[in-house]
């Protein structure tokens, strides 16, 4: 092999030496152009004698290299000119691109600046119309609803921004558990039906596996998301006809999935979307209608999310619309049987549907553990009739050392987020002396790997900020009324 590759390179620098010399040879024939012309006209003088032939070569050589330079800087100057020219179609694009960003910027910060300050404009006027003694039982309930829809509505934009930014930020993961499909769905039926039947919509879910089949492997916690903001989209923009949502099986065969796949629907009569917005809805903080001619409540997270917790359950999903006809935006992910395996009791989570009557006990002694004074007034006030006694600490290291002195202590109800020390290593020191207190972690982080690591911290139970009254008096119940 090498000796081949010699011999071939030999004979390329010979075929090269001859091109040389043959474009010297033409070279000096130009340059002496001149002479031979002459040459031919005055065969009776000399022209081709050695002075001559060296004056004609040499300036032909010459010409050539000073041609060869003239080529050069055109080509260079031809290649700057297509620089240029690509560089300001760049730089033109990059201002399309710019002015575009800039206009949604603006759409979404006037629409998060409106976001923000309508369910606060909620909070604080019904908050200031509760003060005055004139209104009756039934306005007083009119503004606490309002208060707690507000206040609901609030909550829900910080999850989202929350979840945006952990998703693009990469630190969200997949946290596999046990999903009851059909019940869910029910359940997310229930849930928005009031508000349907409000607008005057049907609101429908199709299922089609049987319960017992219906029991998946996959993100719980991510697909309640994905669904509840499809559903709420439908709702959101539909005035009338119906709304239908449920699943059906994919029969055919995926190449690249081991699995079966579901897919999933959400099926509205709605204002639809317009083809040339569909491929923009599913970006951050964009809506189908970003000039406000027919926008509706929200930020343009929600689609944003779903799609990002479609493909970390390893789907898709897409959008089929007709404006003014309705929309129905499908999402497809694996069909992984859930199969359960004996699980310890110790360190678990509180079920939802485990007991719904309120508890009988009324001695228990109560540390809460929070830096917030709102929330200290607020849970003492949901636990009055339950608790003999109350201690209240602002720090971790203050929990630590009241539950020391009082080996009677029944219930800690634990934030994590304070100063000096958090909540997971007040109880791990807890648990160092006192096994058998019970610790409800409850905090306004609201992530699977939070409650993972309050569990695993020796926290018996986990609730999300705000926490409901019923959530925690269940717990109690199921606790303390055995």
């Amino acid at each position: 092999m090498f000796k081949r590759d010699s011999h071939n390179s030999s004979l390329v620098n010979g075929v090269n030496a001859l091109k040389i010399s043959f474009y010297v040879l033409i070279v000096i024939l130009l340059g002496n152009t001149n002479a031979i012309v002459d040459a031919f006209i005055h065969p009776e003088i000399p022209y081709f004698d050695h002075e001559h032939i060296i004056v004609g070569s040499t300036i032909g050589i010459f010409s050539m290299i000073i041609g060869l330079i003239i080529l050069y800087y055109i080509s260079r100057l031809q290649k700057t000119n297509k620089e240029k020219e690509s560089l300001i179609e760049n730089l033109y694009k990059a201002k399309l691109k710019a002015e575009e960003s800039d206009r949604l910027k603006s759409a979404f910060l006037a629409n998060m600046s409106h976001e923000i300050r309508t369910p606060m404009s909620g909070i604080i006027s019904f908050s200031n119309l509760l003060k005055e003694a004139n209104l009756n039982q039934e306005q007083q309930k009119v503004s606490l609803d309002m208060i707690q829809t507000s206040g609901e509505r609030m909550l829900n934009l910080i999850n989202d921004i929350l979840d945006i930014s952990r998703i693009e930020s990469g630190m969200e993961e997949i946290h596999r558990s046990k999903l009851d499909l059909n019940n869910q769905l029910n359940y997310i039926l229930n849930l928005y039906l009031k508000e349907a039947q409000k607008k005057g919509i049907a609101l429908e879910v199709r299922t089609s596996l049987p319960d017992e089949e219906s029991v998946l492997n996959t993100d719980s916690a991510k697909f309640f998301s994905i669904m509840t903001n499809l559903v709420k989209n439908a709702i959101k923009y539909t005035e009338e006809g119906k709304i239908v949502f449920g699943y059906e099986i994919n029969r055919t065969t995926e190449v690249d999935s081991p699995h079966l796949m579901l897919n999933f629907f959400v099926k509205d009569t709605g204002i639809g979307i317009p083809e040339e917005r569909q491929h923009a809805i599913f970006d951050r903080f964009i809506q189908a209608d970003i000039k406000d001619e027919q926008a509706r409540q929200g930020v343009g997270l929600g689609l944003a999310i779903s799609k990002a917790y479609v493909e970390m359950l390893g789907g898709k999903i897409w959008v089929t619309s007709n404006k003014d006809i309705g929309s129905t935006f499908w999402f497809q992910i694996p069909y992984v049987r859930y199969y359960p395996t004996e699980v310890s009791k110790n360190g678990s989570s509180w079920k939802k549907e485990s007991l719904s009557e309120e508890p009988s006990v009324s001695d228990l002694h109560v540390m809460i553990v929070d830096d917030d004074e709102t929330a200290e007034k607020y849970l003492s006030t949901v636990m009055a009739d339950v608790a003999k006694k109350f201690y209240f600490a602002n720090t971790g290291e203050k929990a630590v050392d009241i539950c020391r002195k009082n080996s009677h202590m029944d219930l800690i109800l634990m934030d994590i987020k304070m100063p000096v020390m958090n909540g997971y290593e007040a109880t791990r020191l807890i648990r160092t002396f006192n096994k058998d207190v019970v610790i409800v972690a409850q905090t306004a982080y609201a992530f699977s790997e939070d409650k993972s690591k309050a569990l695993a911290a020796g926290c018996n139970y986990y609730l999300t900020k705000p926490v409901a009254k019923s959530d925690l008096l269940k717990i109690i119940k199921e606790v303390f009324d055995n």
